[in-house]
């Protein structure tokens, strides 16, 4: 919209209300085409002024003075702050081309994982139980079974099937142990954050990976995100050892 076309519609004890401020009301609201026309502005532009008539009443009645609005005003306003305290942080980090590029090949792997594994677990609290449920395993009880009879995992419903997922995705001690058996094989007990998985490897296949120019957008709005992770803890880093910080979890 140009200037010359931006007109006055309006004025509520000296507050104008411009063609513009209408169009910025419009495209708030969901089926704004039906207001794309000369009556649906005039219909929005009587709306902003019962508006302007409504505030003025509100203030005429102190309800900005509302213990309740203040509260709830107060509370906007500190989120609010949160959230452009963050944006200052984050409007200093910049990256350049070669800058992308580097992260790519240092991060080539976790960005286009090269694998693709198709697997199985089951999920126990200990060693003891772990062992118990291998060696039933190899005594005939198929995986399935077993992890539908003792694994603790949601995976069990489905007879410990974790399906389809790529390299880097897992934690690290269960990838190490994806790693270590072969397609068909069972692993030895694996211990995690999360207690104890025998896994069984059903697929393993080499995936095709894009080029870098293909994804260094992608590659460039990763970077962005740790970049600025990067530059938020580093903030934190300087300024909580001037706050007293009590935890209780």
């Amino acid at each position: 919209m140009t200037e010359d076309n931006n007109k006055l519609l309006a004025e509520v004890n000296g507050k104008k209300i411009y063609t513009s401020d209408v169009y910025q009301l419009m495209n708030s609201i969901e089926d704004r085409e039906r207001f794309n026309s000369e009556e649906g502005i005039k219909i929005l532009a009587d709306e902003m002024i019962n508006q302007e008539i409504l505030l003025k009443d509100a203030y005429d009645e102190g309800l900005d003075q509302d213990e309740e609005f203040v509260k709830e005003l107060d509370l906007v306003k500190t989120n609010m702050l949160k959230n452009y305290a963050m944006h200052k942080i984050f409007e200093e980090v910049n990256i350049n081309d070669d800058e992308i590029k580097k992260y790519y090949e240092e991060n080539k792997e976790t960005i286009n994982p090269p694998i693709l594994y198709e697997a199985s677990h089951i999920l126990v609290k200990d060693l003891e139980t772990a062992e118990k449920v291998r060696g039933e395993i190899e005594k005939g009880l198929s995986f399935e079974d077993a992890a539908k009879k003792y694994s603790i995992d949601p995976s069990k419903e489905n007879g410990g099937s974790l399906g389809k997922f790529p390299k880097g995705v897992m934690v690290k001690e269960f990838q190490e142990g994806l790693d270590a058996i072969e397609v068909g094989e069972i692993s030895a007990p694996v211990k995690s954050q999360f207690g104890y998985h025998l896994i069984k490897l059903t697929n393993k296949e080499n995936v095709e990976t894009p080029k870098f120019e293909e994804i260094k957008s992608q590659v460039g709005q990763r970077l962005i995100m740790a970049k600025r992770q990067e530059a938020y803890l580093e903030k934190l880093g300087k300024i909580k050892k001037d706050v007293e910080v009590k935890k209780y979890y």
